[in-house]
């Protein structure tokens, strides 16, 4: 060279790990290789890649001393390629180990995976198998629906509708085989288990349809599905992280215990008890009692309920001696028809209407208002309220002994033997109308209180 001098001459590491990422990714975008198994392979694999960086900068610098050259050093473009290679790749392991699985049944996938997962594919099957005397079944499920109905034989039936995702069809037909569903016999009990697991983070989902006698009571475990339970005289229990849950023509009682979904129930000859954190309910047609607990969000439809009632959440706490009626809880709204008492409710801000019940009142309110109008029979009345106004509608020939206080508003009657004073910011209404009547006591606190007869203003 002219003057000594020699060029500067660029290393061929970056360059050679850059065709291989890129060979890579067009494989991914020819179809060849699924953008799930090309994360998977980057985030084990990664360190390769530098090390392979570093094997041709070591190869390039004892060629260099051979040949009696300048050593090539690390560029800016080395070091960048390095700190991208680094922050991918770890970006990459953190992601790999995500459960997958589980974030599809959080994000309600319902078996529609995405393209990153590869092609969807769908597998059926029947399953039949016979039954021990009196047997019991339970049924466990990570990902998918199922549904219990009844037929005649004495064997139960299984059909199964598979959804899973995989490169090719290949790929498919092994996870199906690492996840077929088994039924299991100990005693009389048979578990019926999905086995939606056995293909590890990849996202299954299995819905279930099972045929048993009516006769076989029912114990269903669910991750992430809706659960239908049909004509079943026996027991039902149910336990259920993500989905719906539904319940028809069951002699029995219903206990189910739902922490993300809705609940139906109607026409159960048992007790029903629903607990966990509920969406909408609606529940009817219920020969025994119904017990709920938990927190519930949505809109709640009870009606004929032949015994007790009790509903307990982080706002309300209500008892009722039965509902003949209908009840509805929605929005700040509680509105009830015929039911029988005794009636214990305590809650807050919700407006709150009691039309055609009988029996002991204890009510407790506040930041709403109430209107009651019981039927003929009275009970022993307790009413306390805040912030809003008590109205009171009672038949024209009751008997009752009244005794209301309103602070900071006013008080009205329809009836004549009612007295009502006033001192400072407080009124007050005593009297006895008729003979032996219970006790009606209100007290409200910003508020009025009116007191009418039934067919007047």
């Amino acid at each position: 060279m002219a003057n000594g001098y020699v060029p500067r001459r660029r290393s061929l590491a970056g360059p050679f790990v850059l065709i291989i990422i890129g060979v890579v990714f067009l494989l991914g975008n020819f179809g060849y290789i699924t953008w799930y198994s090309l994360s998977h392979v980057f985030a084990k694999y990664w360190p390769a890649l530098i090390i392979l960086w570093g094997v041709i900068k070591l190869i390039e610098y004892f060629n260099d001393q051979r040949a009696g050259l300048p050593t090539r050093g690390v560029g800016a473009g080395g070091y960048f390629l390095l700190f991208l290679l680094i922050v991918c790749g770890l970006a990459a392991t953190g992601v790999d180990k995500v459960n997958w699985n589980e974030v599809g049944r959080e994000m309600d996938m319902d078996g529609d995976f995405p393209s990153f997962f590869g092609n969807t594919y769908t597998f059926n099957q029947t399953l039949e198998q016979a039954l021990p005397q009196d047997a019991s079944l339970k049924v466990v499920s990570d990902q998918g629906d199922v549904s219990v109905k009844n037929w005649d034989e004495n064997k139960i039936k299984i059909v199964v509708t598979k959804k899973l995702s995989a490169a090719n069809e290949n790929q498919g037909k092994d996870i199906d085989q690492k996840t077929q569903p088994n039924i299991s016999t100990a005693g009389s009990a048979v578990t019926v288990n999905a086995n939606t697991g056995g293909a590890g983070n990849r996202p299954v989902r299995s819905d279930l349809e099972i045929y048993v006698p009516r006769r076989m009571p029912v114990e269903i475990s669910t991750r992430h599905g809706d659960v239908s339970v049909d004509g079943r005289k026996g027991n039902v229990k149910v336990n259920n992280s993500h989905g719906d849950f539904s319940a028809s023509d069951v002699e029995g009682a219903v206990d189910a215990d739902i922490r993300r979904g809705s609940v139906r129930a109607n026409n159960i000859q048992g007790d029903v008890n629903v607990s966990g954190r509920i969406d909408d309910t609606t529940v009817s047609n219920v020969t025994g009692s119904l017990h709920m607990t938990g927190d519930f969000f949505g809109q709640m439809n009870l009606s004929k309920i032949t015994r007790a009632v009790t509903f307990k959440s982080s706002r309300t706490d209500m008892e009722i001696g039965s509902l003949g009626g209908d009840l509805s809880l929605e929005s700040g709204d509680l509105r009830a028809k015929t039911l029988a008492g005794p009636v214990r409710l305590v809650t807050k801000s919700y407006d709150i209407r009691l039309d055609d019940y009988s029996g002991d009142l204890k009510l407790d309110n506040t930041n709403g208002s109430i209107e009651l109008q019981p039927s003929g029979k009275l009970g022993t009345m307790d009413v306390n309220n805040q912030k809003g106004d008590v109205h009171l509608t009672l038949p024209a020939q009751a008997a009752f002994e009244l005794n209301a206080r309103a602070h900071r508003g006013d008080i009205e009657s329809d009836f004549q033997n009612i007295h009502v004073t006033s001192e400072n910011e407080d009124h007050t209404a005593t009297g006895a109308v008729g003979n032996n009547g219970p006790k009606l006591n209100i007290v409200n606190v910003y508020g009025n209180v009116e007191i009418r007869k039934s067919g007047q203003g």
